[in-house]
């Protein structure tokens, strides 16, 4: 395995593992790849410094470790939270309306919704929200 700092063309940067920088290639070629802060899929390998242990008078708990632990637990609850939730795409805004007025049945879905559908349904009083990281569709997964 390696790891790869990766850089969106957000200019967001994160890390991700793949079994050799062939597999890498490939998956960025074929748009597998996505930022988990915005979603894009523009990706290039970002500057990475070399490992270093630390030294013995400094802390192994640096603010960059707990954020980055911070956010690992915060992707591991969206993906328990979504574990029983509905993938519905595109679907997402006129779902969740019709959910909403009573014309279907209640459940837990995510999807998609461009910005002003995602505004509508807020102006509307549709409860919804926003996820923190996106969700790579199931048909879009390896």
């Amino acid at each position: 395995m390696i790891v790869f700092d990766l850089r969106c063309s957000g200019g967001h940067v994160f890390e991700a593992w793949f079994g050799s920088s062939e597999a890498y290639a490939t998956q960025r070629d074929a748009g597998q790849i996505a930022c988990p802060l915005c979603a894009d899929t523009r990706i290039d390998k970002a500057l990475m410094a070399p490992h270093l242990p630390a030294k013995s008078n400094q802390r192994a708990d640096t603010p960059p470790a707990s954020i980055k632990a911070a956010l690992q637990e915060l992707a591991a609850v969206q993906k328990r939270a979504l574990a029983d939730s509905q993938w519905v795409g595109g679907d997402f805004a006129t779902r969740a309306r019709a959910m909403h007025d009573g014309e279907e049945r209640y459940a837990a879905i995510h999807g998609q919704a461009t910005l002003a559908e995602a505004k509508a349904l807020v102006d509307d009083g549709v409860p919804v929200a926003p996820l923190p990281f996106p969700v790579i569709p199931p048909e879009a997964a390896n």
